[in-house]
């Protein structure tokens, strides 16, 4: 008999075996398994009383909270498609997302309600249910979240739902940096593949105790939110980063996995408390978002005994398509080559598809570690394609390969490492200089806390690399002496050109940087960074 492959079936078998085991811990709240079950069971039949069926999108702007997690679970099994919102966007894009993915209803934290609450009378919603926070108030007229449950019919029997395996589960939001953000369709079963990778390349237990220090919204929590149920696992919520939270979670939860963008390491290793906390379970921690450096690698296994997994991948692609498998013949080497190989992106996961690297006429390059191409893929987990625009998703897909716009090169090994963004390569005087390997390279200075590197225009050379640092705190170092600092560890030509020094980086939610806005600052005119 044929089974559609859907993560929603893990809920099911969560609750059959772990009834009374720990699936949620938010602040001072904790359900059960079997408690959890019932919230969403809940949700799901009041969404329906409310009218929402299968092919029905539910718009939800949440941190990560038990709620966040609650509509994962509770909109999908009603075969509808929910549409995880990026609580940072500006109303304008907000406005664009909800009425572009057709949502009929939206719920909503009371905390990040106001860019909402501006565009309220542009929205066709049927319904908003508001998620109450303590010294939060809301404008929007709108049910509360706890009444919209206590309304729900009790005991009553949810509607019989076929789910095709290959039907909508989510709508996620690009980030729409250089254009209209757009939707990408993910389905149950690419979801459910991207979640069984998870599980197994970040061998995900029954005992473990996942924190989401990653936005849910973000390609699904990259598949946490599905993961951690299906191995009746521990969610634990984090409704926004906080390094010395994450530290004392750490060694009060006994926090045993997470998933981080560079950035996020890079404030956990720099905390005050990261040399004091006694960390007792090595937590395993894949990071992702942006090309790591090595020396920031190390520095979390150094200070904090984190187990760095590197993976790879896109919205687009659910996320995963990539991660830096450890073999055992890397235990031999030095704690520098070690962090080294884990800043590669690495091998292609089990369950995915293929995945390679690939010149402008198609052909692989050469496993050399030299030969530059773009990363392309296809299998299980690619897109269904962007919501209603079939040409950019042609664009995008092109003889049944996804083209992801990143840069890389293949080793000897076949593991890939990311060079750069398309966008992102620096071209000076013909010669190609990886933005990357240049803030690899800063990163070993003991003064530079953060730093992107960029192209400026240059009259004889076209562009240059400039670098954009900020500092460690009380930190003192020269233009001049970063810039000999790169020149005694790389070559010449790729150094910066320039420095500037500034006190933060502009970043996304997930914590990547936004390269594009400090470059609009030297191609576009003047643009304050903050």
């Amino acid at each position: 008999m044929f089974a559609p492959l859907t993560p929603l079936d893990w809920k099911r078998r969560a609750i059959k075996y772990y009834p009374e085991k720990t699936a949620v811990i938010d602040g001072e709240k904790e359900f059960t398994y079997q408690e959890f079950g019932t919230r969403v069971d809940l949700l799901s039949a009041a969404l329906h009383q409310a009218g929402i069926g299968t092919g029905d999108h539910v718009a939800v702007m949440l941190p990560n909270t038990h709620y966040m997690l609650e509509c994962f679970y509770g909109i999908c099994q009603l075969g509808a498609v929910m549409v995880p919102l990026n609580y940072r966007l500006a109303a304008k894009d907000l406005e664009y997302i909800i009425r572009h993915s057709d949502a009929k209803m939206l719920i909503v934290d009371e905390e990040f309600s106001a860019p909402i609450e501006k565009i309220i009378e542009k929205l066709s919603l049927e319904l908003i249910i508001n998620v109450h926070v303590a010294g939060y108030e809301t404008s929007l007229k709108g049910v509360d979240y706890e009444e919209f449950l206590r309304h729900a019919p009790q005991n009553a029997e949810l509607p019989e739902v076929e789910i095709d395996e290959n039907q909508l589960l989510t709508l996620n939001y690009t980030s729409g940096t250089t254009s209209k953000p757009k939707g990408v369709m993910l389905t149950h079963r690419g979801n459910y593949l991207n979640a069984a990778n998870f599980l197994y390349h970040l061998n995900v237990k029954p005992d473990d105790v996942y924190l989401h220090t990653l936005p849910m919204f973000h390609a699904n929590g990259w598949g946490g939110v599905w993961a951690i149920t299906a191995a009746g696992g521990t969610h634990v919520c984090l409704r926004k980063v906080d390094p010395p939270l994450i530290l004392e979670l750490f060694e009060q939860k006994n926090i045993s996995l997470l998933c981080g963008a560079p950035t996020v390491v890079n404030m956990l290793v720099n905390d005050p408390k990261a040399k004091e906390v006694k960390i007792k379970t090595s937590p395993r921690m894949a990071t992702a978002g942006a090309p790591p450096a090595a020396a920031l690698i190390h520095k979390a296994q150094e200070i904090l005994g984190l187990n760095m997994v590197h993976v790879y991948g896109l919205t687009e692609t659910s996320p995963f398509i990539l991660y830096c498998e450890w073999k055992k013949e890397f235990d031999l080497k030095s704690a520098d080559e070690q962090a080294t190989i884990k800043a590669r992106q690495g091998i292609e996961l089990a369950f995915n598809g293929e995945t390679k690297v690939v010149h402008q006429d198609g052909a692989e390059v050469a496993w050399n570690g030299r030969e530059l191409g773009e990363i392309i893929t296809r299998g299980n987990v690619v897109m269904a394609g962007y919501y209603k625009d079939p040409q950019t998703t042609a664009a995008a897909i092109r003889d049944g390969w996804f083209h992801t716009g990143d840069l890389a090169v293949t080793y000897p090994d076949g593991f890939i490492e990311i060079q750069d963004r398309a966008k992102d390569l620096i071209i000076s005087g013909g010669e190609n200089i990886s933005s990357t390997e240049v803030e690899g390279v800063l990163y070993k200075h003991p003064a530079v806390l953060e730093t992107a590197v960029i192209a400026i225009p240059d009259e004889k050379w076209g562009e240059v690399p400039k670098a954009i640092i900020v500092l460690q705190q009380n930190a003192i170092v020269t233009e001049v002496e970063i810039i000999q600092f790169c020149r005694e560890n790389m070559a010449h030509f790729k150094a910066p050109k320039a420095v500037e020094f500034v006190d933060a980086l502009p970043k996304t939610a997930t914590g990547k940087l936004q390269k594009y806005r400090l470059r609009e600052m030297y191609w576009k005119g003047p643009k304050k960074v903050n």
